[in-house]
C-alpha cells in the first residue's frame, strides 16, 4: 500500500511542475512576443520618419537639390509598403498589425524598398523620376 501511494504522490508532483514549467513557458514567450511587436512598430516608426527627413530636406534644399538614399527591404523579417501620396507618408506592415502616416510635402514619384534618388527641380521633389 505504501508503493501504490508513493508512486501516486511522485506522479502528483511530477504534474504539478510540468504545470508550472509550461505556465512559465507560456508566461516568457507573451514577453518576447511582446517585444518582438514593439520593436517593429519603433523600426516602422523610423523608417517613416526616415523619409519623412528625406522629403523635408529636399524640401527646404535649393533647386538642384539631389541625393541618394537607402531603407530596408524589410523591418525586423516583416515585409511592409512604404508610398508617398496626398502629402502624406504611409508605411504599414504588409501583416496589418502597425500602420503610421506623417505629414510630407507633395512628391512627383514612388519609393523603392532598395536606393531611392531624390531631387529638387524648378521647386517640385521628384523621388526616382526626372521631369518629363
Amino acid at each position: 500500500m505504501k508503493r501504490g501511494q508513493s508512486a501516486i504522490e511522485f506522479l502528483i508532483l511530477v504534474g504539478a511542475m510540468l504545470f508550472v514549467f509550461v505556465l512559465f513557458l507560456g508566461l516568457f514567450q507573451k514577453n518576447i512576443n511582446e517585444k518582438t511587436v514593439e520593436k517593429r512598430k519603433y523600426a516602422l516608426t523610423e523608417l517613416a520618419l526616415t523619409v519623412q527627413n528625406e522629403i523635408n530636406l529636399a524640401a527646404e534644399a535649393s533647386d538642384g537639390y539631389s541625393r541618394t538614399f537607402e531603407i530596408p527591404t524589410n523591418i525586423l523579417g516583416s515585409d511592409y509598403d512604404v508610398n508617398i501620396s496626398s502629402g502624406m507618408v504611409y508605411a504599414r506592415t504588409k501583416d496589418g498589425q502597425h500602420a503610421l502616416a506623417l505629414p510630407a510635402q507633395n512628391v512627383t514619384g514612388d519609393m523603392n524598398k532598395t536606393s531611392n534618388k531624390i531631387k529638387k527641380i524648378n521647386g517640385t521633389i521628384y523621388l526616382n523620376t526626372s521631369p518629363s
